[in-house]
């Protein structure tokens, strides 16, 4: 501890024939006091069982090292490295400093890509695909040809529908920034797809069997995983709706999704069904953390395709996705007689034309009662045996 020195104790520290360090700080702040005479602010810490130094900025005061200090260590305790932080800014301030085509991918990011919801996936897909080769060039210099080249690289290396992803990302990219420069055209042209849109739309839901099977073994394990597989199936709900869900969006009965999430930027309301509350009351709330589907308590539930790839080895049921789930519950509603437009309101899609422009309807009692019809359809599914004889039953009340 030294927090007895003050700032003109700083000052008359003297230089000697060797750089030294004196604490002045509450054991991590240290002021290094070099041989020719300068001064500077440092702050050391762990971080990982390593030793790591953070030098802060020429011209600062004891008072603002100090609260720099404190700042570092709050830092540290959230589990994030100051100064590969630091790093990171200056790798992006250095960028920023140069419009080559990863400058204009990082002010991308950092302006307007930071609220899509795809912005992880976005970036990790540039970085291993397209900064290592186009990064380094003016983006003005950037020919169709080498574009093209790129993609053929990718399709050869991942697939088409990975060079598509690539395509659509840097389109994306450079209408932004052609959107902010007076001279810069876009090299991307109609065409330079690698299939077409009806070619990737997927088609698959789970068949009876399968849903049965899905859903059984899902009951039947332990985890947050098989819960969310269940809830999914439940509310129709995307994959990234349903996993980042909070106990503060759930009111009673509704579940809220709010704008922030939600791909149509709206609020939307969904009355949950008896089964999904039911389901809800049994997944445990982890040290009182914010997210419903978590293993930890502090973040939502990761790692869903090592989770999927080992459930999809107990159930025995291959070749689908989470998404599916997603269509698989919108075919069980119309499958349970719900009208179309009441059914794709519970999975959030707007309403086009005319009527989606003028009807505000909510249509809260159609979808609970859409909701409701979906788990009897798979409850219908899951425990056939129990249903017909519950029919025989009914008809033999009636003789």
């Amino acid at each position: 501890m030294a927090r007895h020195v003050s700032q003109l104790g700083v000052g008359n520290l003297r230089p000697k024939d060797k750089r030294y360090e004196k604490s002045v700080g509450n054991g991590h702040l240290f002021v290094v006091v070099q041989p020719s005479g300068p001064k500077r602010y440092i702050i050391r810490y762990r971080f990982g069982g390593k030793t790591r130094k953070l030098t802060l900025s020429n011209g600062l005061t004891l008072a603002a090292a100090r609260k720099a200090e404190g700042d570092t260590m709050f830092e540290v305790d959230q589990g994030r490295d100051p100064a590969l932080a630091r790093q990171r800014q200056k790798q992006q301030q250095r960028l920023a400093d140069a419009d080559t085509f990863a400058a204009v991918t990082d002010g991308y990011f950092r302006r307007d890509g930071r609220g899509l919801r795809s912005a992880e996936r976005r970036r990790r897909t540039m970085d291993r695909h397209v900064i290592p080769v186009l990064g380094g060039r003016p983006i003005g210099d950037i020919k169709r040809s080498e574009i093209v080249r790129l993609l053929d690289q990718v399709e050869e290396g991942a697939g088409p529908s990975a060079a598509d992803d690539v395509l659509a990302f840097v389109r994306r990219i450079c209408n932004w920034h052609a959107t902010r420069s007076d001279d810069f055209r876009s090299p991307i042209i109609r065409g330079m797809a690698r299939t077409k849109p009806k070619e990737r739309a997927r088609s698959r839901i789970l068949t009876d069997d399968e849903l049965r099977a899905v859903w059984t073994k899902a009951v039947g394990q332990p985890g947050a995983f098989p819960m969310l597989i269940q809830f999914l199936l439940l509310t129709a709900g995307r994959r990234t709706e349903c996993r980042a869900m909070t106990w503060a969006e759930i009111d009673g009965a509704d579940w809220t999704l709010p704008a922030a999430r939600n791909k149509t930027k709206v609020d939307l309301v969904r009355p949950l069904s008896g089964a999904a509350l039911a389901l809800l009351r049994r997944v445990p709330r982890i040290d009182g953390g914010p997210y419903v589907f978590t293993n930890d308590g502090g973040r939502p539930i990761g790692g869903l395709a090592r989770l999927k790839a080992k459930f999809d080895r107990a159930c025995g049921v291959a070749g689908w996705t989470l998404h599916d789930l997603r269509r698989t519950a919108r075919s069980l509603m119309s499958r349970a007689g719900v009208s179309p437009d009441h059914a794709e309101r519970c999975l959030g899609h707007v309403i086009g034309g005319v009527r989606g422009t003028y009807d505000r309807h909510e249509y809260y009692d159609e979808k609970r009662e859409a909701y409701k019809a979906l788990a009897a359809q798979i409850d219908r599914i899951v425990n056939p045996s129990d249903n017909v004889a519950e029919l025989a039953q009914k008809r033999q009340h009636r003789r």
